[in-house]
């Protein structure tokens, strides 16, 4: 082989390798950042996996909101009218949370089946309702879907 040649596989061979170590490390962010929506049905049924960020979402059950008055941690149980998942969470929480109100809150399963949130959000009004929630609640048939509008199957 001459070193020309030579030298052309080893720029080829660096290329490749470049491109190998940018995509392993952008597929390893990417999936580090993925969080999939689970009802509390899928959470009940074990669909939900444990120890890995999820975000989950229904109505806050009337009278399941727990408050600690020594710090900000606040248990509440959230339902799709079909299943309960009760929702552990330390901070300060949206100002539109409150009982009867569809929230999704983002966190990870504990062992014990409770979603220990890193992260609560409110709908803004109430005409709106995140999209996964609302899907979730039509399908236990406690909501009906908007004209148009199908399940995702």
């Amino acid at each position: 082989m001459t070193p020309k040649r030579k030298q052309r596989l080893m720029l080829v061979m660096f290329i490749v390798v470049g491109v190998s170590v940018a995509v392993g490390l952008t597929l390893f962010a990417l999936n580090q950042n993925i969080n999939l929506f689970y009802s509390p049905t899928q959470i009940a049924a074990g669909e939900a996996p444990q120890d890995t960020r999820i975000r989950a979402g229904g109505m806050v059950v009337e009278g399941s909101i727990k408050r600690d008055p020594e710090s900000l941690f606040v248990s509440f149980d959230v339902t799709d009218y079909d299943k309960t998942v009760t929702v552990e969470y330390v901070g300060i929480l949206p100002d539109l949370f409150r009982e009867g109100q569809g929230i999704v809150a983002q966190g990870a399963l504990n062992e014990h089946g409770v979603l220990e949130a890193v992260e609560v959000l409110a709908k803004h009004d109430e005409n709106y309702m995140p999209p996964e929630v609302a899907e979730a609640l039509a399908k236990a048939g406690k909501m009906p879907m908007p004209e148009g509008q199908e399940f995702n199957k």
